[in-house]
């Protein structure tokens, strides 16, 4: 199994210690075709990206890419606010980005009622693990990343399950449904192999990501790969691997609403 791209990696622009240009030479010299620039969403008070650099960060993508072949795209991880399915990228924004992922984040600014039905409760239990986690708030994570997934042309769900415990398997249907990625995240285990075993039921398919905070873990995936290996994950559920690109929503989500 050969990595061909990394689409969830960050740089100092958010949570992550490098440079653009630092992450996409680690990703030339791992013979990578494509690499994504994902910092934390805006609405990340501690750690988001921030909107006023946002026309500097497409120019040091450009500038990563004319300097090691390597196809650096704009992307971000953006922020559930809402139960309802909203995030903190809006659509006046949409043509500044090649990449959209969303996920979970702690201390994030959101809605209050997802403060209060999702934050909070979620802050508190991620550290007891899922079995002290009540049905009720179960059921709420799995709406929000649903409507997540409805609502939004998502091209990733990332890190499923961490800190925010969700019905896997409607997240998973509902993905395969709308043509949403699941990230097999590499450097967190964030569902269960039990969680993987029925995912794989379905028909959604997979990224990985190293979801890399500094240079030298760009395109690590060995976390990913024992996962594979254990669990005989079939590769061609897999489209990052072995020469293989995604088909990615968001892309055709702009292209046919000539954004």
């Amino acid at each position: 199994m050969i990595l061909t791209a990394d689409y969830h990696t960050h740089t100092k622009y958010s949570h992550g210690k490098g440079s653009v240009l630092e992450n996409a030479i680690i990703a030339k010299n791992l013979g990578l075709k494509e690499l994504g620039i994902s910092d934390h969403g805006f609405a990340h008070p501690a750690f988001g990206l921030t909107k006023n650099k946002v026309s500097k960060l497409k120019k040091d993508c450009e500038f990563a890419s004319s300097q090691t072949g390597v196809k650096v795209l704009v992307g971000i991880e953006s922020n559930i606010t809402s139960v309802s399915g909203n995030v903190d990228l809006k659509p006046k924004r949409y043509d500044d980005f090649d990449i959209f992922i969303a996920g979970f984040h702690k201390f994030v600014l959101a809605r209050p009622t997802m403060i209060f039905t999702m934050g909070i409760p979620n802050i508190l239990l991620s550290k007891f693990g899922a079995k002290n986690v009540s049905k009720s708030l179960i059921k709420t994570n799995t709406k929000a990343f649903v409507n997540v997934v409805k609502n939004n042309p998502i091209d990733i769900i990332s890190h499923l399950n961490f800190c925010a415990y969700a019905d896997a398997v409607e997240v998973a249907k509902v993905c395969a449904d709308y043509g949403t990625y699941l990230e097999l995240n590499s450097k967190k285990v964030h569902l269960t192999d039990e969680e993987i075993d029925k995912i794989l039921q379905t028909k959604v398919r997979f990224v990985i990501g190293s979801d890399a905070h500094s240079p030298n873990r760009v395109g690590e995936i060995s976390l990913v790969e024992n996962t594979i290996k254990r669990l005989n994950v079939p590769l061609c559920r897999i489209d990052n691997i072995d020469g293989r690109l995604p088909d990615f929503r968001f892309r055709k989500f702009k292209d046919k609403n000539e954004l």
